[in-house]
């Protein structure tokens, strides 16, 4: 299988390349040349099977014969050993009809861990057997970065830098970044939102001559193998829920689009998902382009939802070039005048093909403590302020049809100690591992949204 860029002025890859590379040299998102397809009986086998054996199948359709299936398989066992719970991703019924799909069980409370576990076995088996080392620098709106150092802090061959807004996070996901004390590990707090910390990742690889020299790479949702990981929790979701002889919708907290898109690949490669419900909180570029068809950029708002605090959703640029059929030219035309104007019109009749699967709404921050006090005194538990928007969402979006709903828990409320008391009057017990970070020292740098200061800032590092 080859890897093409949404903008089509780079050559196609291969699935390493792909991998290792993260952003495509035209500034474009790598995406396959055409999409695996599973047949029903495939989705109603992962029903029966470990969870480690669904990611393989679904990553093996990828990586094809570039990484051999045991090893692969080997991977992914490896990966998903490290989460707390035996299902890895467990479903839990909400009431009639709605379910929650628990996300936060691996080792940073939050659903990136999905993705960055394997992903690191994955750089690690592909740099042993090359002998490369790569700089991966990494942009987080809170969560990524913490599951980034959970994965790759003390493996060979990796230089890890984690960007963190500052001051707009919370100390739990902070601490998942910042008391490491791998010496291939660094946490830099920006002076900045996370769109800076994006806009920076982005001009960093922009730069052809200092990613080279650097080796650099990313593990943001940029990089298509997060996706590929990602979409395999939807179809063990609704394999349980009796896919694929009935459609399932998903209701997903979403600031950079990477989940919600997971979604949608999921859909194309043969899983019936009637809807997606897109959830933003006050930060609802995506709510507004699904409603108005105009993609417009806004001054990013800090909200108790930090990991969704985001004004320019860069998976949005793989939706839009399916849409308007791979026209890889119309996708670079379209994306280069966003970044200049902020602001884009997505055409009909790519509009309509998004509305066909997607629904966007957005969520006020009263109507997300709302539902994190409804939650909780419904008997259902303490619940984060990002599962909250999604709750929230299913209130405010139109009537969907019949299918089952799961609504995807994507952290864990320990992470939002603050949030969740303020809802609901109670301080629950945290996790081990959160009251373990509380008595480590912390270790980060400071730096302006430059990225001049960050390319410095980085070639230190690689020198060291």
């Amino acid at each position: 299988m080859k890897f093409i860029s949404t903008r089509g002025a780079s050559p196609s890859v291969g699935f390493i390349e792909a991998l290792l590379a993260g952003l495509a040299p035209d500034g474009g998102l790598y995406s396959p040349d055409a999409w695996p397809q599973l047949t029903p009986d495939d989705i109603a086998g992962f029903a029966a099977k470990p969870y480690a054996e669904v990611a393989a199948a679904i990553l093996g359709l990828f990586a094809q014969d570039e990484i051999a299936p045991p090893d692969l398989l080997a991977a992914c066992q490896g990966a998903y050993a490290t989460f707390h719970h035996p299902a890895v991703t467990p479903l839990r019924q909400l009431a009639p009809g709605v379910h929650l799909l628990e996300l936060f069980h691996g080792p940073s409370l939050a659903f990136k861990d999905v993705a960055m576990q394997i992903l690191a076995r994955l750089y690690e088996h592909v740099l042993k057997a090359t002998g490369r080392t790569l700089t991966i620098v990494c942009a987080t709106s809170g969560d990524t970065g913490g599951a980034a150092v959970e994965a790759f802090a003390g493996r060979e061959n990796i230089r890890l830098i984690v960007m963190f807004p500052e001051g707009r996070i919370s100390e739990v996901q902070r601490r998942f970044m910042t008391t490491t004390d791998a010496a291939n590990v660094r946490a830099l707090a920006v002076a900045g939102d996370f769109d800076d910390c994006q806009a920076i990742l982005k001009a960093l690889f922009r730069d052809t001559t200092f990613a080279g020299d650097v080796s650099l790479t990313a593990v943001n949702s940029i990089n298509f193998v997060r996706i590929a990981a990602q979409s395999v929790y939807y179809f063990v979701a609704a394999a349980a829920l009796g896919a694929p002889q009935r459609s399932v919708s998903f209701a997903v907290p979403t600031g950079n689009f990477g989940d919600a898109f997971a979604g949608w690949a999921a859909h194309r490669m043969g899983l019936p998902i009637d809807r997606i419900l897109a959830a933003t909180n006050s930060n609802d570029i995506m709510a507004r382009a699904f409603e108005t068809g105009v993609y417009e950029r806004g001054a990013p708002l800090p909200t108790q939802s930090p990991a969704m605090d985001i004004q320019v959703a860069s998976n949005f640029e793989r939706l839009y070039f399916e849409a308007v059929g791979r026209d890889g030219l119309g996708t670079r035309q379209a994306f280069e005048g966003f970044d200049q104007s902020g602001v884009m019109r997505v055409p009909e009749p790519a509009l309509s093909d998004m509305r066909a699967r997607f629904v966007g709404v957005s969520v006020a921050e009263p109507e997300t403590v709302a539902a994190m006090a409804g939650a909780w005194q419904a008997g259902l538990g303490a619940m984060d302020p990002h599962t909250a928007v999604a709750l929230a969402g299913i209130g405010t979006a139109p009537a969907g049809g019949s299918a089952p709903l799961v609504v995807l828990s994507t952290a864990h409320a320990a992470k939002f100690p603050q949030s969740v008391a303020a809802a609901t009057g109670v301080i629950a017990e945290p996790p081990a591992v959160v009251t373990r970070l509380a008595q480590l020292e912390e270790r980060f740098d400071h730096l302006p949204a430059d990225p001049a200061a960050v390319k410095a800032y980085v070639r230190a590092f690689v020198a060291e």
